[in-house]
């Protein structure tokens, strides 16, 4: 297995149980530009803060966790390029933990750089790091006391971060006059554009400056940005102010920033509501209309919608159009009732387990606004009211730390299966090289004998021309044929010494010239001869030196051919227990995260469901008013018509008779009434009523 592999599954592992080791001292200062190089030197940093801009924060983790390791282990580590970015994977480490959330080791990292012998600089930046961990674990307290920590000049490429961060601080403990202060220099950051003039509004209206909070909040109302967050921004704030205004009773001043918010944007809702508020609120129920119907017709989970499904009829009744108001009331019952059925089967499938099973689909990491895709799909009633509910952020801070959780166990069983992989790899070489070896051995034996032999020649060969140096032999550089003739000469003698009767002058005097000639032509070329003989030792070096080269070869291939499958059952038994811990660990934990994701579900669809039966009451005994109302007027307006028919017979009654007629008179001689009975007069009120329906 290699052996850098090995490791990175280590050091995930124990990642993923957050286990910090201590930190050696780094040989060189930190870097707090640890996520930024122009040169890079060393393959394995660059490929970590590859994974780092792409937001794989975890994988960047491990990685330089795992060079770290490894570079501290090195007897040479100044040979290793790695050595030239050490100082910044070292502040790397600290920021890519912060990035995922790794607060309490972010910490630890930064604690460690201010107790550290490193410049005041980079003191500064380790605190002002530290206090951003802090503040989003909404620790305002030890925030401010970590920005208390820098002395002297802030960096400047962190500087207005710095005293925007401070400046949030003092606003969450109530020290407003500070922030409002620190803001004011803030202004005109380009960085920070339309964020800071918003936290400057709000810090003045926490001071008691309402109208220049207003007024802040106002300029940024009217131009804050042409790109998407920038208009969110302007959005939220001239909602704010419409509500801040509304609350003052200021409506015409109110009516004016609802108006600007977007209809498309994600706080149109808010501001359709609010706007219609705004005109009830001055008597304009006619206009509160407008607004208000708008909203009733969009999407009917969301909470402002449904309450705007109440104000309709509301406005209707207020304008005595009570038949009109009792329709609505119906439609709204009609809505309510449908969505308490649907919050009740989301209830029941968030305990069924579907909504984790939503969580865990790879979309969910994969594609952008996955939850608002999530609502498209049919039949899935856990992905109702997934959006608002989502909204908060300690949800999202639950259910980020639930996926993360979900994704070290899927990496963790992919690590387990290449465990496998690799005991299937080692078995397949084991099944390969085991065969074969004992075959290679033997040859290998023979090879190495052949190879020892030669070099006993060959030390022989060196140490005879090392001693012709000192004694000059040249015999012993003669050839073949000149040794041969020598021997031949040499037989001769002893013929002729054992039989002197062959010897005479003639034939002595012709082996001695014989031996004369060879002699001297020993000699003549000797120095020739011993140079060659050097030549010759020489080339033999060559070959022994190749002959030794295929042998240490032979060994290496033998040894790594061994080492191919031998030793990894102890380090793989190893691993694959440290990550079967891991995985229990981890299915305990997304257990526990998981009924707490469930949990606040449940809760706040409770409370959406109590809401909308809060709603259905007032809804029906609205309903049964406005049924009350419509019937009473229709029978006023009845009886405005019989009493309208009624004086007009009359009329045509006095039309018909004499001018001068005297007045008719009873029996007894008293004169009859002419006026209409007072219980047949229509009361002057209710015909101007009448009148105006």
């Amino acid at each position: 297995m290699n052996s850098r592999l090995a490791s990175a599954i280590a050091g995930a592992a124990l990642t993923a149980l957050c286990a910090v080791a201590v930190q050696a001292k780094a040989p060189v200062d930190p870097d707090p530009e640890a996520l930024h190089t122009e040169k890079l030197r060393d393959l394995f940093f660059g490929e970590a803060l590859f994974n780092a801009h792409q937001d794989k924060y975890f994988d960047a983790i491990t990685e330089l966790d795992t060079e770290l390791k490894q570079f501290r282990l090195l007897d040479d580590p100044e040979l290793d390029p790695f050595s030239l970015h050490f100082g910044q994977a070292e502040f790397a480490v600290g920021d890519l933990e912060l990035s995922y959330r790794m607060h309490r080791d972010a910490g630890r990292a930064m604690e460690q750089v201010l107790k550290g012998n490193v410049p005041q600089p980079i003191k500064n930046e380790a605190a002002f790091r530290l206090a951003k961990i802090h503040y989003h674990k909404q620790q305002f307290a030890d925030a401010l006391h970590a920005l208390e920590l820098i002395e002297g000049r802030v960096p400047e490429r962190v500087r207005a971060d710095e005293q925007f961060l401070r400046a949030r601080v003092y606003m969450q403990l109530g020290r407003f006059e500070e922030a409002v202060a620190l803001l004011k220099d803030l202004k005109g950051e380009k960085s920070l554009a339309g964020f800071v003039e918003y936290n400057l509004g709000i810090a003045l209206l926490k001071a008691g400056y309402t109208e220049k909070g207003v007024l802040e909040l106002d300029g940024l109302g009217r131009n804050a940005g042409s790109d998407d967050a920038m208009g969110a921004l302007q959005d939220k704030t001239n909602l704010l102010l419409g509500f801040q205004l509304m609350e003052a009773k200021e409506y015409e001043r109110a009516r004016t920033y609802f108006d600007r918010v977007q209809l498309s944007g994600p706080f149109s809702n808010q501001a359709l509501l609010g706007a219609g508020w705004v005109e009830a609120n001055a008597g304009r129920y006619d206009r509160a209309l407008v607004p208000w119907q708008l909203l009733a017709e969009r999407q009917p989970t969301n909470s402002a919608v449904q309450e705007a499904m109440l104000a309709v009829p509301y406005a209707y009744g207020k304008l005595d159009v009570h038949s009109t108001a009792a329709v609505n009331y119906g439609h709204a019952l009609d809505l309510f009732g449908a969505q308490v059925d649907v919050l009740t089967q989301s209830i029941q499938s968030i305990r069924e387990g579907k909504l984790l099973e939503a969580l865990r689909r790879k979309e969910a990491s994969q594609v952008k606004n996955w939850v608002v895709e999530l609502r498209k799909l049919p039949d899935a009633p856990e992905t109702h009211y997934l959006l608002d509910l989502m909204a908060s952020n300690d949800y999202q801070e639950f259910l980020r730390n639930y996926q993360d959780l979900n994704d070290l166990l899927e990496r963790n069983k992919d690590w387990l299966q290449s465990l496998d992989s690799f005991e299937e790899i080692i078995a397949l070489r084991r099944g390969y090289y085991e065969p074969i070896l004992p075959g290679l051995d033997v040859q290998f034996r023979q090879v190495d004998a052949r190879i020892k032999m030669r070099l006993e020649q060959r030390q022989r060969l060196a140490a005879r021309i090392e001693n012709l140096l000192i004694n000059r032999r040249p015999e012993l550089l003669a050839k073949s044929d000149e040794t041969e003739s020598r021997l031949i000469l040499q037989q001769i003698r002893e013929i002729l010494a054992y039989n002197p009767s062959l010897n005479s002058e003639e034939t002595e005097a012709r082996v001695a010239r014989l031996e004369g000639v060879l002699k001297f032509q020993l000699s003549r070329e000797f120095d020739e001869r011993l140079t060659e003989a050097y030549k010759h030792l020489q080339e033999l070096d060559i070959v022994v030196a190749t002959l030794q080269e295929t042998y240490q070869r032979y060994v290496r291939s033998r040894q790594a051919a061994t080492h191919s499958y031998e030793g990894y059952a102890d380090q793989i038994a190893s691993l694959r227990g440290g990550l079967n811990r891991a995985q229990d660990r981890i299915d305990q934990l997304m257990a526990r995260q998981g009924r707490m994701l469930e949990q606040l579900a449940i809760n706040e669809l409770d409370q959406r469901r109590s809401q909308l039966e809060s709603y259905q009451i007032k809804a029906r005994f609205a309903l049964a008013d406005s049924y009350d109302r419509a019937n009473e007027l229709q029978e006023q307006r009845a009886d405005a018509r019989k009493v309208e028919q009624y004086q007009q017979q009359v009329e045509g009654l006095k039309q018909s008779e004499p001018e001068e007629s005297e007045p008719a008179v009873n029996p007894d001689g008293e004169p009859l009434p002419t006026d209409n009975p007072p219980e047949l007069e229509a009361p002057e009120q209710e015909m101007e009523s009448a009148s105006d329906e």
